[in-house]
């Protein structure tokens, strides 16, 4: 979905028309009809007055954007699709790289890409073996002519787009800086390995993080639980302010704080709602924050 098809949608869910939009955020209509037809782009002070007035981050604004471009941003590309058949679990292995997204879509095929600025034997070394068992797809990406780790962490983005209406379950392992997670509805989603920051964006599932990193996560928006399992490790989960969760913790030595803008508060989890963050481990820290979206 480009940008302007975004602010569209946004537009029509909320039930406005383009002249009452205009008079909101204090343009023309005109300027209105240029962004929705993409004739015309906003600056940034009115792509912060409509993330205002959608009551969304700037970040979801211009995450469907940012996906579309991603193809044309990198010198080198390697693509594998494969038609799946039914509902499946995924277990995808993946080793090392630097930023791996995982995406809902539709149709009927799983897409695996993998982009690289830096790895010109790209299509060459690094190859997707899948593999089709019963009711799971096997997915792990293999290097081949002395490739290395080394080279996938610093340099290659990985996106897999799967088709929601097969989803049962996704297992992923790799060593990443950054795991985005994007518009998966799913009984559970199972993370192993190392990362430094983690997004979830519109995911509906249990959200089982394994890792003993100090890391970072961003709910941009998600309905579900989020456990995070890790041993001797600082972390910290950002959350919008109108996020309602209840927070649990398990373990040994293991403790939750609260923060808002940068400073220690009281808890601000309910007993009673449906989301739920939890921290289970050793020795372990976990700072839930909120701030303005």
């Amino acid at each position: 979905m480009t940008l302007e098809e975004q602010i569209r949608n946004c537009r029509k869910q909320a039930g406005i028309s383009q002249e009452k939009m205009a008079e909101l955020i204090g343009v023309s209509r005109q300027a209105i009809t240029k962004w929705e037809n993409g004739t015309g782009t906003p600056d940034i002070t009115n792509l912060v007055a409509i993330a205002e007035l959608f009551q969304i981050s700037l970040d979801e604004l211009l995450m469907n954007e940012k996906r579309e471009k991603k193809q044309s941003e990198y010198l080198y590309v390697s693509t594998t699709e494969y038609d799946i058949d039914g509902i499946k679990s995924y277990d995808i292995k993946l080793g090392s790289a630097y930023t791996v997204m995982i995406c809902s879509s539709e149709g009927e095929k799983i897409k695996i890409s993998l982009f690289s600025n830096i790895i010109k034997e790209l299509q060459r070394d690094y190859k997707i073996k899948l593999d089709d068992v019963k009711n799971r797809i096997d997915v792990e990406l293999q290097r081949l002519n002395g490739a290395t780790e080394t080279d996938a962490k610093e340099s290659m983005v990985i996106q897999i787009d799967i088709p929601q209406k097969y989803i049962d379950r996704l297992e992923v392992a790799v060593n990443a800086k950054r795991l985005e997670l994007m518009d998966v509805e799913c009984k559970s989603i199972e993370f192993d390995g190392k990362v430094a920051e983690v997004c979830l964006k519109g995911c509906k599932s249990i959200v089982d993080i394994n890792c003993n990193l100090d890391m970072s996560v961003e709910v941009m928006s998600h309905e579900g639980a989020i456990e995070i399992n890790q041993i001797s490790a600082i972390s910290k989960v950002k959350v919008p302010m109108n996020f309602v969760f209840r927070a649990k913790k398990k373990g040994i030595g293991t403790a939750i704080y609260y923060e808002e803008h940068s400073e220690r508060v009281e808890a601000f989890s309910l007993e009673d709602a449906d989301n739920y963050i939890e921290l289970n481990g050793m020795k372990s820290e976990l700072y839930i924050t909120r701030e303005e979206a």
